[in-house]
């Protein structure tokens, strides 16, 4: 379904200038809420701007919203999704109103996609609501507001163009994201994605793989392969071992020095996946997989198909082949009916699993979803109190299992902007292999020119663990282990921050296109026939 609404408060609007009428090209900034997929269509949302003639806002300008185009990217999955986006849209009436030359503002994601012309209705300043299936229409959506001075709400009821064929504006040079499919086929009893999603769509292996070259070519050395389930990855193929065989190919890739993926199903997860990860020097010692509860019972009224003693062996076979892998998890406190005893069966899975951390929920329902009609909706005040006894438990185990890290010599990533208080600290931040955060010291007679960029690699030792960070300051230690490796990728990082362009980037700094698949077929041991529609 398509629609488009004229709002009689949206009539109001004084509509701007055609973008070619204007003395200087239109500013715009994308605010992402929500997770991984999200801040890559965030980047496909960037690329189609610039791709259309707008500019990212500077600095100054994006930090106090004072932008042309304003496109907030929305996430329905917690209960205050919504509470977020109204909150942003509440502030962002007062800067429009005041903002000479006006403002517009878009609103995407999944919130859009649930919430349709609602958005609109109850926030009539808003001039533009697309959805989670048609993010290439932004800009013409944009366009048609300014000259009809009224909302425009277009929402897809499927796919109509993959989002990896998109143009790509991405944050990072030195790491992308790849997705390999969209959608879900899962029917989680908690979970409204489906919904909004679609069912799950596989992209052809070539298609990756070229996307994967593209990025090694404009200086990315890390790429995370996405998915809303990515190891059920040949759904659409008739092969349930092809996730695997991806990882090795991608691994393959020459130049790429780290290959992630998030996030996996525990009920999909075979163990040619173990192999191929501990088989691929490439493949980071890295696993984020959700638990989301630890009682068999509740696992069943989630329909999440696995159970405690099933989700246990996979860590205990991942630990076996790869033993410094860091195993991250999800995990849902309050889902309904959820009893005393089947918490405490939580509390035992997450002891004995060691996560180095996890993401912690309490349920709130979804309205669209199974679980929302459910009887037994918790009191509030049970659900935090569960909650903060599960938090200090897995604090407990962060900071234990971040403290038997000290001494470990690391291969540090240099990251942009992970660490915040890196400027009080005179540390800098990044990224170990197994996804640790670590900030490090730099020694005291560095040489500017010398100093780590964002991309290049550092070796250090781990000196201390706290419960979310690991502290390395080998480097202010007489003899202390600190190396540097200049890699391409700060080389990339580097020409962009001087406004540079070393490369004919597709995407990766630039306004760019998802990389076409190579000519021929690209086999991988996947089979050929019965791909899913493009």
């Amino acid at each position: 379904m398509s629609t488009t609404l004229t709002d009689a408060a949206a009539a109001r609007h004084a509509p701007d200038a055609p973008a070619g009428a204007d003395a200087r090209p239109r500013t715009y900034l994308v605010k992402t809420l929500g997770c991984q997929m999200n801040v890559h269509d965030s980047e496909h949302m960037a690329g189609m701007l610039e791709q259309a003639g707008y500019v990212p806002a500077p600095p100054a300008e994006a930090a106090a919203e004072d932008v042309d185009v304003m496109v907030i990217n929305t996430c329905a999955v917690r209960e205050n999704a919504a509470d977020k986006l109204y909150g942003n849209l509440g502030r962002l009436a007062g800067t429009k109103r005041t903002r000479p030359g006006g403002m517009q503002i878009a609103v995407g994601g999944c919130l859009a996609q649930k919430d349709r012309a609602g958005i609109v209705e109850r926030a009539p300043w808003v001039d533009v609501v697309f959805g989670t299936h048609n993010l290439d229409v932004l800009p013409t959506l944009l366009e048609r507001a300014r000259h009809n001075a009224a909302a425009q709400v277009e929402i897809a009821e499927s796919l109509q163009v993959f989002p990896s064929t998109l143009p790509t504006r991405r944050e990072s040079v030195y790491a992308g994201w790849v997705s390999i499919s969209v959608g879900c086929n899962n029917t989680c009893t908690f979970c409204i994605v489906p919904h909004l999603r679609g069912k799950e769509r596989d992209r052809r292996p070539g298609e990756i793989l070229a996307e994967v070259e593209a990025l090694v070519a404009t200086g990315a050395i890390e790429v995370t392969l996405l998915g809303q389930n990515v190891n059920s990855y040949g759904v659409g193929f008739g092969d349930r071992h092809a996730f695997g065989k991806l990882l090795r190919a991608v691994g393959a890739v020459p130049g790429l020095e780290r290959v992630r993926f998030t996030s996996p199903h525990p009920a999909a997860f075979t163990d040619d996946v173990i192999e191929a990860m501990a088989q691929t020097p490439t493949v980071m010692p890295q696993l984020h997989m959700p638990l989301q509860s630890g009682s068999d019972r509740v696992l069943r009224a989630m329909r999440r198909s696995y159970r405690s003693d099933r989700f246990l062996g996979i860590l205990e076979r991942v630990r076996a082949a790869i033993p410094h892998a860091a195993i991250t998890t999800d995990v849902i406190v309050g889902f309904p009916g959820e009893t005393e005893e089947d918490f405490a069966e939580t509390m035992r899975v997450v002891e004995a699993s060691r996560f180095s951390s996890a993401f912690t929920f309490q349920y709130s329902p979804r309205p669209g979803t199974p679980a929302a009609d459910l009887p037994d909706q918790l009191p509030k005040a049970v659900v935090q109190e569960r909650y903060e006894r599960l938090v200090e438990l897995q604090e407990r185990i962060s900071a234990e299992e971040n403290a038997a890290q000290v001494g470990r010599t690391l291969d540090v990533l240099v990251a942009e902007g992970e660490g915040r208080k890196d400027g009080a600290t005179a540390r800098i931040s990044g990224r170990a292999e197994d996804n640790r955060l670590v900030h490090l010291a730099l020694p005291a007679d560095l040489a500017p020119q010398d100093a780590p960029r964002p991309g290049d690699l550092v070796t250090v030792e781990v000196t201390h663990g706290a419960p979310h960070h690991l502290v390395a300051d080998s480097a202010l230690a007489p003899g202390g282990t600190f190396r540097v490796r200049r890699t391409r990728a700060g080389d990339a990082w580097q020409a962009r921050a001087e406004g540079r362009d070393e490369h004919d980037h597709g995407g990766a700094s630039s306004c760019g296109t998802g990389a076409p698949a190579p000519a021929g077929p690209v086999v991988l041991g996947l089979p050929t026939l019965g791909r899913p529609a493009r």
